[in-house]
């Protein structure tokens, strides 16, 4: 039988295996974990590392319950007593330009033992994007959604697209991936299916995004290269605090701020009309965040 505990259980396994390869790829450097309370019911782990692959990185689990506030009853537009989610949070800032950002994010929602959901993705967002790595990581995603739902992929990828963008600056976050949210009984679908899906996708994460780590960690890397990395950082900064429904859920739950905030970069710039984009292979990269890309089928 699933259940909210199995499902829980589940998730912390799961940010076991990721962090001990994410581990991996530096040795000698740790991921510190921050065991937290929250006063309405629940928790969770928080644990980020530093070290010579990651300026900043996060890989978080939690558990909480209790009375729905007010605020997140409108954002989510359902009424009822108690509510439990659990799930585990992803977002690694590499210190290398050419290495991308990654999120990933699965998660569960129950609403009085009665209503329920699954959620999550996984995107990637490159400082420069190399089509060919893009190619690589929508490939691996769509293996996985394939293996469930031939209608998976380019739903999710679309929901993706529309999800990670920045109506501000009509541009996407970076490549994209695969968003979904509110999965639940309906199409066809049981919970069980549901939930080997979602735990499908936990596992797709390290198989996407290591080998694109390993192919760029040693590149050569320029001082504009730093410099466009810190704008593009500022971007995914916008992103988080202005339009991300995750945050927003997590602050008006009282959750804990510094997890919840975990996903913003140590160090980002604004600078006032950045000429960069003005030049090769930055001007690329702008050039291609935009909705709809092919990025399975496209010449690279």
């Amino acid at each position: 039988m699933i259940t909210k505990e199995t499902i829980a259980l589940w998730f912390q396994d799961l940010q076991d295996d990721i962090c001990s390869q994410l581990e991996a790829l530096s040795p000698g450097h740790h991921f510190v974990e921050d065991n937290w309370k929250r006063a309405e019911g629940g928790g969770g782990r928080t644990r980020v590392i530093k070290s010579e692959v990651f300026a900043k990185g996060g890989v978080n689990f939690s558990e909480v319950a209790g009375p729905l506030p007010p605020q997140a009853e409108k954002s989510l537009g359902i009424a009822g007593k108690d509510f439990f989610a659990t799930g585990v949070s992803i977002v690694l800032h590499p210190i290398h330009p050419w290495v991308p950002i990654i999120h990933m994010n699965v998660r569960y929602f129950e609403m009085d033992n009665t209503v329920w959901w699954f959620g999550g993705g996984i995107d990637l967002t490159p400082h420069i994007i190399i089509p060919s790595q893009a190619q690589a990581f929508h490939r691996g995603l769509k293996n996985t959604c394939d293996a469930f739902s031939a209608d998976y992929y380019t739903k999710f990828k679309a929901w993706a697209d529309d999800y990670f963008y920045l109506p501000h600056r009509q541009e996407t976050r970076g490549v994209g991936g695969i968003f979904f949210d509110r999965l639940s009984n309906e199409d066809g679908f049981d919970k069980a299916a549901r939930w080997n899906f979602v735990k499908a996708v936990g596992q797709t994460f390290c198989q996407v995004y290591l080998p694109i780590v390993q192919e760029n960690i040693h590149k050569p890397a320029s001082d504009k290269d730093k410099q466009w990395q810190m704008l593009r950082r500022g971007r995914y900064t916008e992103f988080n605090l202005v339009w991300d429904r995750g945050t927003k859920f997590g602050l008006h739950t009282n959750g804990r701020t510094e997890s919840i905030l975990m996903s913003l970069p140590p160090i980002a710039h604004w600078e006032y009309n950045a000429a960069l984009s003005d030049q090769p292979p930055y001007k690329d990269t702008q050039a291609q965040l935009i909705k709809g890309i092919d990025w399975i089928n496209q010449a690279v």
